[in-house]
């Protein structure tokens, strides 16, 4: 899902080579991932995760956010989008149900709220990547039905977002916490992959939809763009805290994500807008967000190494 974002973000900066070769590596990354899951399941004969576990089927929408950035990165080939789009739809309906029903059955609602973190975004991240996907179809088939199918989804995204940031920031206050989880940038992801669903909305929108979009895809951006500072200052907080943390961990893949989808996100509102300044925002974006997943993947490499000769 990072390594697609970052190459769909090289895309709109002309980066060629770059785009291409990370395109390439989340295509084979996307594949062998649900290859080896597929594999696991098969010698376990059972279900690898316990799928009556909210924070569980909340997460696995990692699934459906990765095939939509696919998707959107591979649009060009009719087939390729058509089959990414229909794995990412069958698994955002399977999940939705799964999700529902398992935070439905959570009582009180305070339940809920001590398990809430960043990585409940996804829910959402993964819903506005649906709504791109939609939008692909109109901007790559001769069809134009998608436009009618994004709206809705991306509205459902949004609303979202709303719910399980009231549970984060519920828990948070609650709690009186002075520092945030690594995964809690998927916040300000969130918002991002938000904006990029509405200015491919936008795109498509007829004159009397279009103004109302323009101003929600705004909206979300400068939201998102207020999330940086606090999500940095509260990251700093935790290293004064736990230098330990700065360790390898899987989660730092959830800090990668939204900065390169940021970068993504600016440059569409930079061309939506006519701003020049905001084309330079996500340039900036784009190499910080690359030279985190540089680092990110160097030590994740370097662990696995170890743990081989290990």
């Amino acid at each position: 899902m990072a390594t697609g974002i970052l190459s769909i973000a090289a895309g709109k900066h002309e980066y060629t080579r770059i785009s291409d070769a990370l395109g390439v590596l989340a295509t084979a990354a996307l594949v062998a991932l649900a290859g080896l899951v597929m594999a696991l399941a098969l010698a376990k004969r059972n279900a690898l995760w316990d799928l009556t576990d909210p924070d569980v089927t909340l997460r696995l929408f990692t699934f459906v956010a990765a095939c939509a950035v696919l998707d959107s990165r591979l649009a060009s080939s009719a087939a390729v989008m058509y089959v990414l789009g229909a794995v990412a739809l069958s698994s955002w309906l399977a999940l939705a149900l799964l999700s529902a029903r398992n935070m439905a059955k959570a009582r009180p609602w305070r339940a809920l709220r001590d398990r809430a973190h960043g990585a409940w975004e996804l829910a959402s991240v993964g819903t506005s990547g649906l709504a791109i996907v939609a939008t692909q179809v109109d901007l790559h088939t001769p069809h134009h039905w998608g436009l009618w199918v994004a709206v809705p989804v991306w509205l459902v995204a949004l609303c979202l977002y709303g719910l399980m940031t009231w549970l984060i920031l519920w828990r948070a206050i609650a709690e009186r916490a002075k520092e945030l989880e690594p995964d809690s940038w998927i916040l300000m992801g969130g918002l991002a992959i938000a904006t990029l669903a509405g200015d491919n909305i936008h795109t498509l929108a007829a004159s009397w939809l279009a103004p109302t979009v323009r101003v929600l895809t705004v909206t979300t951006w400068v939201a998102a763009t207020l999330w940086i500072p606090a999500l940095i200052y509260f990251g700093l907080q935790r290293i004064n805290r736990r230098p330990g943390m700065l360790h390898f961990a899987g989660v730092w893949w959830a800090m990668v994500f939204p900065l390169g989808m940021y970068s993504a996100a600016t440059a569409a509102t930079a061309a939506e807008l006519g701003q020049r300044s905001l084309s330079t925002v996500s340039l900036v974006f784009f190499w910080v967000a690359l030279a985190a997943w540089v680092i990110v993947a160097s030590a994740g490499l370097l662990r696995a190494v170890n743990n081989a000769a290990g």
